[in-house]
């Protein structure tokens, strides 16, 4: 079993976090997977976003505003 860190994007708006989580890949067919707490902070992150609560998204993660490019 090989833990990798890696860094996964969650888009809810306005914004954009980064979440950084360890993926697990094993010799099963079920890899590459999360663990149970790190799919929980995704959780936790995109739910603070949605909610608006950035400054509880930062605590788990780093938070980006996108804005809009004008043609």
């Amino acid at each position: 079993m090989n833990k990798r860190q890696k860094t996964k994007l969650i888009h809810e708006g306005q914004y954009v976090a980064e979440v950084d989580v360890e993926v697990v890949e094993g010799e099963t067919g079920w890899t590459p997977y999360l663990s149970l707490e790190d799919a929980y902070k995704l959780d936790d992150v995109r739910n603070a976003l949605r909610r608006g609560d950035i400054k509880g998204a930062t605590k788990l993660a780093r938070v980006f505003a996108l804005t809009p490019v004008a043609m």
